[in-house]
């Protein structure tokens, strides 16, 4: 069987001190973070759409300017047969216990509904042998109902019941080839399900039959007996001016109005919530409060840029927030962090695949360090069981029981006058500061005018900021 990346030879950890670009510094599988292991925690999944099928382009620059081994084949199936095989090869070298895909990514589509099915069935099949013969599993599924000119005007949306139909077909079909293949998930992402003029649109209509669609799926996964967890991706807009599932207030309140809600979670992905004007943890922490956080889609995007990038996350601050909200949630159970990212458009190099991967996957294991030894250390867990002391004695409990009326609240503020100010210590939080001296494990750090303890999992060199 032919190999695709070449000379590349199986990444393995090698501790921060390592100048092997091909080598993780940080993510070490087997190492016991709490009570799990790095890989239990963080159940890293490759994205095939991006990794295996993307092709370079940008806003400006639809024509793919990568030349892929596995993309070369006259005959369509037997590129989706070379991508496969590429596929898993990436996805072992690497190491990464799980992968996603789009119904489409996979197989292409055939001139009729048919064909498509049976060039899935196909793919299905190998996928099903490489699974078994690698032990890398399926984290989701999805369909693709964007991307063909029949879903211009959406989907489950659309206003023609034809399309409609077709995308209910797709689905299921797509939710089958998920449940033969043991995949733990099932995800919907409504990539033009919303609309660009409200002149011609009935918004009610669009989101009762987006409704009717996932009732429909539901039904189907009982009746087919899939165990997976059905997930909804939010997003905010592109391609549409607005999209029904802006953000995870919105697909939460969608799934209480249309009695959904036991039967969905939410996959967050990271720069989907920043077009939507929040941050990762903000909408993180709306699903997780609801008890929906099901999985997420770890990326970024250019704040200079503006639109959906998709880059491989780097931000370790943004890790450790994202691995605290997860931790305190007790974990993504059947979920994962889903790299949901592509390379730049001048990142030709196969090799420059796994430099991504490898930065993203050490970035999130250093989040789940920092997250977990926060979580440990307690204090900031104090200050906000502090921070709402008053409501556990007197009238604060009376209010958390509901047996508080609006004649005591009065009663209770002209008995006690103004209420007492009390600093939210946000000064204490999040700060940045400089290491005084070299130190490995713990030393002293500047923190504005004061100097505190820190502790880190690498060596710290004097002046170096924290």
């Amino acid at each position: 069987m032919a190999e695709f990346f070449k000379g590349i030879k199986n990444v393995k950890y090698e501790g921060p001190d390592s100048k092997n670009p091909l080598a993780f510094k940080h993510y070490n599988a087997k190492e016991k973070v709490g009570k799990k292991t790095m890989e239990e925690h963080l159940r890293f999944s490759v994205a095939y759409w991006h990794t295996f099928k993307g092709g370079g382009t940008d806003p400006f620059g639809p024509a793919p300017v990568y030349d892929r081994p596995w993309d070369r084949a006259s005959d369509p199936m037997q590129r989706a047969e070379d991508t496969l095989r590429a596929a898993f090869e990436f996805i072992g070298k690497l190491g990464a216990p799980f992968y996603c895909w789009h119904d489409r990514d996979i197989a292409p589509e055939g001139e009729t509904l048919k064909e498509s099915n049976k060039r899935l069935d196909h793919i299905v099949s190998l996928a099903k042998k490489m699974q078994r013969d690698t032990g890398i599993k399926l984290l989701w599924g999805t369909s693709n109902c964007f991307s063909h000119e029949r879903f211009t005007h959406g989907a489950g949306t659309n206003p023609d019941a034809h399309v409609f139909a077709w995308a209910a077909a797709q689905i299921k079909k797509a939710m089958e080839c998920t449940h033969e293949l043991k995949g733990a998930n099932y995800v919907f992402w409504g990539g033009r399900e919303g609309y660009s003029n409200l002149l011609n649109t009935n918004m009610a209509h669009e989101q009762d039959q987006m409704a009717r669609l996932l009732h429909m799926a539901v039904d189907h996964k009982k009746r087919i007996g899939f165990k997976g967890t059905l997930l909804i991706e939010p997003k905010p807009k592109e391609p549409t001016k607005h999209q029904y599932d802006f953000d995870s207030v919105t697909v939460l309140s969608f799934l209480r109005k249309y009695d959904l809600l036991d039967e969905f979670k939410i996959n967050v992905e990271a720069n989907h919530a920043t077009l939507a004007g929040h941050t990762f943890e903000h909408d993180l922490a709306v699903a997780s409060a609801e008890g929906k956080l099901g999985s997420i889609d770890a990326n970024r995007g250019d704040y200079l840029l503006g639109w959906d990038t998709d880059q491989f996350p780097t931000d370790l601050y943004s890790t450790t927030y994202a691995m605290l909200v997860i931790l305190k949630q007790g974990g993504l159970g059947r979920g994962g962090v889903n790299f949901d990212a592509k390379l730049r458009r001048g990142s030709f190099d196969l090799e420059d695949m796994f430099h991504a991967h490898i930065g993203g996957m050490d970035a999130f294991a250093r989040g789940l360090r920092t997250a977990q030894k926060i979580i440990d250390d307690g204090a900031l867990s104090d200050l906000i069981k502090e921070r709402y002391a008053s409501y556990r004695s007197g009238m604060g409990r009376k209010i958390m029981q509901g047996k508080a009326t609006m004649a005591e609240m009065e009663r209770y503020v002209i008995k006690h006058g103004e209420p007492a100010k009390r600093s939210g210590r946000e000064e204490m939080i999040g700060a940045t500061g400089e290491a005084m001296e070299d130190f490995d494990g713990s030393g002293p750090v500047r923190v504005h005018s004061e100097i505190w303890t820190a502790e880190c999992d690498q060596p710290v060199h004097r002046g170096q900021r924290l």
